[in-house]
């Protein structure tokens, strides 16, 4: 058992009460006794128990009645009953009051410990569904929204207002600024966190396989459908789609999605069935669809269905003030990931961050931070670590993997291809640094 399990046994013979007591307590349970329902009653109003025995033949107040008032002080209240008359009445009358479960006397020592350890499993189980409740409600803060500047708490004042409802939103703001954050935010922090986010990255699509991502298919629907598979918006029933990039989509695809929204139905590619899901769109782009409403290249009547609520995430140049809360925190995630010692930024290289105008946004400010502790001396980021100015990464850059390459690459050739030197200068281990060469397919010159 993952809890101690409490139980109350309520019986007026005591050769019953100490039978039980005495087995229960060698199956590892907290045991206590009552020898009436008075008893037992005041017992519960001074503390709780998991699981209540109760016998229904009693003097004075009987079992039936004793559990119907369990039951009005809590309703959750395991009540087990038991009876030397054994009849199909007084079995359903308990088991319709709210009783867990009904046995008879004499009992089988077996039969009844196997009764209670399944409802001390169901105990246990709400337990852990009320922790992993807890722990997903944590989760929100893994990948907090950092700022304390006049624009961030005015988005974080959106999220929340707009939380709570249904409602459609577009997330405008510039490439880099965090949209796919605050669709995370307003999801983590609804009624639906504990359903799907579904994330659609529109742009990285051409219309077909946009499509059939959306709907699903049919199997042989087109070639290579081998099988059925559900498209996002069946996936997000319940929860949430994210449509990033939504400025991107095709004419006709805009048609489409506008019937979805209308209906919350829609039919796979290639099938003739109405499938029917409740799910909460989300959209961001970095564009101005209101100009492109006016172009002709966005409907206008999908333009207003989803920009029921707009947040508008400022530029980093805007909210600079935010810039040390930021280095601060991805000094933080990019060490716990590295496995490196906590390192600290010395106040030249900050002043020079803060200076600067970050085309790349916030996405540029972070892959700075990883750079500097990837090729840093391990101590504090200074300035010669950031790669400011015209050689500053551009606000398209996402990977690292053209830089790690050419870091190793120098470190490797600095050390003349010893694997064990270049291997504590790089502060990984020898088979770390083996699977880099091998991933990028280094040689050495020589």
């Amino acid at each position: 058992m993952t809890k101690k399990i409490s139980l109350l046994i309520v019986d007026d013979e005591e050769s019953v009460r100490d039978s039980l007591y005495n087995w229960f307590i060698e199956d590892g349970y907290l045991v206590e006794c009552a020898e009436n329902a008075k008893e037992a009653l005041s017992m519960l109003e001074a503390q709780n128990y998991d699981i209540i025995l109760a016998d229904i033949k009693m003097p004075g107040m009987d079992g039936l009645e004793m559990h119907r008032r369990i039951k009005s002080l809590n309703r959750e209240a395991i009540v087990i009953v038991m009876t030397a008359f054994a009849s199909v009445e007084t079995a359903v009358q308990a088991l319709k009051d709210g009783a867990y479960d009904y046995v008879t006397k004499p009992f089988d020592p077996d039969d009844l410990s196997h009764l209670i350890r399944n409802a001390a499993g169901h105990i246990n189980l709400q337990a852990e569904n009320e922790a992993l409740k807890s722990k997903i409600v944590s989760l929100e803060n893994i990948e907090d929204i950092i700022g304390n500047s006049e624009g961030m708490i005015r988005v974080l004042k959106d999220v929340e207002s707009v939380a709570q409802s249904s409602s459609c939103v577009i997330i405008t703001g510039e490439s880099g600024t965090g949209k796919e954050l605050i669709a995370r935010a307003i999801h983590s922090n609804s009624s639906r966190k504990y359903f799907p986010l579904v994330t659609v990255h529109c742009g990285a699509l051409s219309e077909s396989l946009l499509e059939s991502e959306l709907f699903g298919h049919e199997k042989g629907a087109f070639t290579g459908a081998m099988f059925n598979r559900k498209g996002r918006f069946e996936m997000a029933d319940g929860g949430t789609i994210f449509l990033d990039e939504i400025a991107t989509i095709s004419g006709k695809m805009q048609i489409e999605l506008l019937r979805v929204l209308e209906t919350k139905s829609f039919m796979r590619v290639g099938g003739n069935k109405e499938i029917k899901s409740d799910f909460r769109v989300i959209c961001a782009t970095n564009r101005d669809l209101k100009k492109l409403v006016e172009s002709g290249a966005f409907r206008e009547d999908l333009y207003y269905r989803l920009n029921v609520v707009n947040i508008t995430i400022p530029p980093l140049r805007e909210r600079k003030q935010d810039i040390p809360m930021l280095v601060e925190h991805f000094v933080s995630k990019y060490c716990t990931a590295m496995s490196r010692d906590l390192i600290t930024i010395n106040q030249a290289a900050l002043s020079q961050l803060e200076e600067y105008d970050f085309p790349g946004n916030v996405r540029e400010l972070e892959n700075m931070i990883e750079r500097a502790i990837v090729i840093g001396n391990g101590k504090e980021i200074t300035v010669k670590d950031l790669p400011l100015g015209k050689d500053s990464i551009s606000s398209n850059y996402e990977s690292l993997d053209d830089l790690e390459k050419k870091f190793i690459l120098e470190v490797l050739t600095k050390y003349g291809w010893n694997i064990s030197r270049s291997a504590r200068a790089l502060k990984i281990d020898r088979v770390t640094l083996y699977n880099k060469i091998k991933k990028y397919g280094l040689k050495s010159s020589r």
